[in-house]
């Protein structure tokens, strides 16, 4: 579990008040997002290996995230297990889930988010480009 209260922004940048968990088990794509989210003047960033973890974090941030981003495919507890147990803590911040590879997980997880009556606002294939991030956060007006 990280979190970089350094990471510098001005007031004036879309995603200065915004705090977001990224749930991925690859250290090298927590850092891809880190980095993306920075460029959108977020600077409240928590990281988690696993679902587990990010359920464990989750639970000491008060309040919650604004953003979820989450991979599918971890050890432990997957994002398709994340995903039920947000819905059942009915968490109401926005949910990007993401994997690198297997559009048919996706399509699962998308459902099971939809159904569950989760704020799903993007799911994507990685690498996941930084306009994109954006657009699903409601940073950026979609192109």
């Amino acid at each position: 579990m990280q979190q970089d209260p350094t990471t510098t922004t001005t007031a004036g940048q879309p995603g200065a008040a915004l705090s977001v968990l990224v749930v991925d088990d690859d250290a090298f794509s927590q850092e891809v997002f880190r980095k993306s989210l920075t460029h959108w003047g977020i600077r409240h960033i928590h990281t988690a290996g696993d679902g587990r973890e990010g359920m464990q974090v989750l639970a000491g941030l008060n309040p919650p995230p604004d953003f979820l981003i989450c991979d599918i495919f971890m050890p432990d507890m997957d994002g398709i297990e994340f995903v039920g147990a947000l819905a059942r803590q009915h968490y109401q911040g926005g949910l990007i889930l993401v994997t690198g590879s297997n559009n048919d997980m996706l399509d699962v997880a998308r459902e099971i988010a939809t159904l569950s009556g989760l704020n799903l606002r993007g799911v994507f294939v990685k690498p996941l480009l930084k306009q994109a991030l954006g657009e699903a956060m409601g940073l950026v007006a979609e192109a």
